[in-house]
């Protein structure tokens, strides 16, 4: 078996001092080591879902934790749903899609929904996809995962509805099972004020726990997720010689049950979210696991391309790994037709009636001074177009910190967007943000380079960093246009407003509630 390097690549080392190369090695380390014992956490949770007898050992006879195969006869009843977790439909006033994980085989899944917790009248019949995982000697054990999802449609706009999930020998309406109960709510039919969070590189630690429970406080129509999911591949580089274990993937969906259940998470795909082991281009587990939009360029081998109206406010989700200069393992996949496809999701989007402001969220930065700086490929490809269409805000994640650009016109500052200011796209160009800190490990910035953000404003000098180029390698870049930056785990809040003046008011906010970030983006302002 290839051993993963853990050395530090070159071009970090250089932009590190010693503490932070330090910090990078052990953790690169530690991280190798719980592989192994990952699936074994990971089959304690699912063991622990599934119910205990009155000896305390898991109920159904399996001791082992791991999955029944397909023809399991585990009885339902013992059987526990967790993992719920929602997604908008293409339509959000009208679509939503609960999915949810078993750690057995069950049979007849199904979702109860109505409009009171008490009175579940209808019931949808969901379907099972079932993940396999392969084993590799010495490293993790062969995994069944059993994934389950419902589509719910004809919805009323501006409706908040209540749902259970269950299968033959499970009914969530039974009186032990109804706090496991949750609820939604559809957007509105016309536009209104309403708030979505944001954020990328999540994984499963305490940070990434504490940093849902703060995206509640915020009470969001949705959340976006600009990928970097889960972090079941260590390495991110799209090859099956990656780090890699399923059984994150269980503990993910436990740990965001809590917000997920309630909030749609709208995720698109990063680069640790291409899993090798599974067809088409490592999105298979993504396909597994998520029902997403199915409007994108591939639905059925793109999961994390797509695009939704919610409110006023357009948004569109890409995957930056087929554009990416940096990570060569999907370079080129889609033949360019996601491209095109933006292009002329962007056109409609920016002529639909009632639709007063475009949002797009990917993985890879188009302009970011940490870690993995910008990349190139982002740039050649999509930033023609966002200035095409008169983009307004776009959100990446990647480098795990927060960061966020002036207005940027021509690859140059276009404005200056102090924090607090107000900027207008027709004119000034277009705010990007870097929302990274969720949950992950967190970066620096360049040597020498200071945080500066609300409270802490530090004097605005130029920054050398660096871009990625379409050979792999990197460029040297001095630039002007890094106003914000924090090395902390934090989010974006937006709030959209619609009527004779639309705004979006962006707020970036550590975990802890402290605003570290703010400004407004208002066209024709």
């Amino acid at each position: 078996m290839e051993t993963p390097d853990v050395g530090i690549p070159e071009h970090l080392a250089r932009r590190m001092n010693m503490a932070e190369q330090y910090e990078y090695l052990r953790t690169k380390v530690t991280r190798r080591r719980t592989l192994v014992t990952a699936g074994a956490v990971a089959s304690g949770l699912l063991t622990g879902c599934a119910g205990t007898g009155s000896d305390g050992r898991p109920a159904g006879g399996r001791t082992s934790g791991s999955p029944a195969a397909a023809t399991s006869k585990v009885s339902g009843a013992v059987v526990t749903p967790f993992g719920r977790h929602l997604a908008f439909g293409a339509d959000p006033k009208s679509q939503m899609r609960v999915s949810w994980q078993v750690p057995f085989a069950v049979k007849k899944p199904y979702v109860r929904v109505g409009t009171k917790p008490d009175d579940l009248g209808r019931r949808i019949t969901a379907e099972i996809r079932d993940l396999h995982t392969p084993g590799l000697t010495g490293v993790r054990s062969a995994l069944e995962q059993y994934y389950v999802h419902a589509a719910l449609d004809g919805l009323r706009p501006g409706t908040t509805y209540y749902y259970g999930v269950g299968h033959e020998g499970y009914d969530p309406t039974a009186p032990r099972h109804r706090a496991t109960i949750g609820e939604f709510r559809t957007a509105p039919a016309s536009p209104e004020k309403f708030v979505f969070t944001a954020f990328g590189d999540q994984g499963v630690s305490q940070a990434a726990a504490t940093g849902d429970h703060a995206i509640l406080r915020r009470k969001p129509a949705f959340h976006l997720h600009a990928g970097d999911i889960c972090y079941a591949d260590t390495n991110g580089r799209g090859e099956k010689a990656d780090g890699y274990d399923p059984g994150y993937w269980d503990l993910f969906l436990k740990q965001n049950e809590s917000v997920a259940r309630t909030v749609p998470w709208m995720v698109t795909t990063g680069n640790h979210d291409m899993e090798a082991w599974y067809s088409p281009d490592g999105y298979g587990g993504q396909l597994a696991r998520w029902s997403l939009p199915d409007n994108g360029f591939d639905p059925r081998n793109s999961p994390g391309v797509y695009a939704f109206t919610y409110g006023n406010v357009g948004f569109v989700a890409l995957d930056a790994n087929d554009v990416s200069y940096e990570i060569p393992a999907n370079f080129g996949y889609s033949q360019g037709r996601q491209t095109t496809w933006l292009d002329t999701k962007l056109g409609e989007l920016r002529a639909a009636k009632g639709v007063d402001f475009v949002v797009v969220f990917f993985h890879h930065c188009a302009y970011s001074t940490s870690a993995h700086a910008s990349d190139g490929g982002v740039r050649a490809e999509w930033l023609p177009l966002f200035a095409k269409h008169e983009v307004d805000l776009v959100i990446n994640g990647h480098n795990h910190v927060y960061e966020r650009t002036d207005a940027v016109k021509g690859d140059k500052v276009g404005r200056a967007v102090p924090i607090g200011a107000s900027t207008d796209p027709t004119k000034d160009g277009i705010v990007y943000v870097t929302a990274g800190g969720g949950g992950r490990d967190l970066y620096g910035f360049p040597s020498g380079v200071q945080e500066s953000y609300e409270g802490h404003v530090t004097r605005h000098d130029s920054v050398d960093t660096f871009r990625w180029t379409k050979s792999h390698g990197s460029a040297q870049e001095t630039v002007e246009w890094s106003r914000v930056r924090y090395r902390g785990f934090s989010y974006l809040s937006v709030e959209a407003e619609s009527g004779t003046r639309p705004a979006l008011k962006v707020s970036a906010l550590a975990q802890s509630g402290e605003r570290i970030d703010h400004f407004e983006v208002r066209r024709g302002s």
